[in-house]
């Protein structure tokens, strides 16, 4: 079997993504590292109690849009794997769909906030270089 592709199961610290589901919030953060532990056992707030309602009724089929939010510090939980979420970066709304390696994440690490600054080229009299090039 070493020269074909077997598909590898997903794990998150030795439980599957099924059993992770079926967990209860307080079982699923003893998972966590230790911060997100103690946001999570601390309780939501109530933006994120809010985030969770717009969850569960996209679990139940009556939403296909994303679902757009500005919580950006609200924990990935394993329910939320296959829903897309469109997340504020302050300036617009980054879409993206949850996969089973982003859980224990948080929803504003999948949507910068900056993005790569890229120069243009220096102008006329911008260089000491760019006296001697010829206008046309």
């Amino acid at each position: 079997m070493r020269g074909e592709d077997v598909p590898k199961k997903f794990t998150y610290r030795g439980h599957s993504l099924e059993e992770l589901q079926q967990m209860s919030l307080e079982e699923f953060a003893r998972l966590l590292p230790s911060r997100q532990r103690r946001n999570l056992l601390r309780g939501l707030t109530p933006r994120q109690k809010r985030l969770m309602e717009q969850v569960g009724r996209a679990l139940d089929g009556k939403r296909d849009k994303p679902i757009r939010t500005h919580c950006r510090d609200m924990i990935i939980l394993p329910k939320m794997v296959g829903l897309k979420f469109s997340v504020h970066n302050g300036k617009e709304f980054v879409t993206f769909e949850v996969t089973p390696e982003m859980i224990g994440h948080r929803l504003g690490e999948f949507s910068l906030t900056r993005k790569k600054v890229v120069h243009g080229t220096p102008g006329i009299g911008a260089t000491r270089s760019s006296m001697y090039i010829p206008l046309k």
